[in-house]
């Protein structure tokens, strides 16, 4: 059995628990800009139930322009006003370059990829120039931005000033 079989199969008994129709507006008018890492349990970890909250995710919660696109239509079009960045410890994004990544896609598909991976060194430093970008972007509304670092091995969420 697939693995897409095994979570259609989970789907059915998820069903169960389905809290119903909920509105298209999240109920905490919050967005939370994450890394799609696997063990970051955002619901549970920030205390969110379906319907609360927006959740946009990517490869090191970096902030791009389809994140910035993300972003406004939370909040123009679904009224959100504040905005969560989680970014998290032992980060994938931290063990390459953005040239060792782009040349590793060209050596095993021969197409270079026209965007950077945007990797980093310091989570912090990367965590700060998110905030930076979305603050900063003429498409946002000016809203509470902050950002956060979750530590994968204790689970514990730190805010980063």
């Amino acid at each position: 059995m697939s693995e897409i079989d095994r979570m259609l199969e989970a789907n059915q008994r998820w069903l169960d628990d389905f809290p119903g129709d909920v509105p298209v507006a999240p109920a905490r008018k919050v967005a939370v800009v994450a890394c799609m890492d696997s063990r970051m349990p955002l619901f549970g970890m920030l205390g969110l139930e379906i319907g609360d909250a927006h959740v946009i995710r990517n490869a090191g919660g970096v902030i791009t322009d389809d994140t910035l696109r993300s972003l406004a239509i939370s909040q123009h079009l679904l009224g959100t006003r504040e905005v969560v960045l989680v970014h998290h410890t032992d980060c994938g994004l931290q063990k390459s370059t953005d040239e060792e990544f782009a040349d590793l896609v060209e050596r095993t598909t021969g197409h270079r990829p026209p965007w950077p991976a945007r990797a980093f060194t310091d989570v912090d430093a990367d965590v700060r120039e998110s905030v930076r970008l979305v603050t900063e972007s003429p498409y946002l509304l000016s809203t509470e931005v902050r950002g956060t670092v979750y530590d994968v091995a204790t689970g514990k969420l730190r805010e980063v000033r």
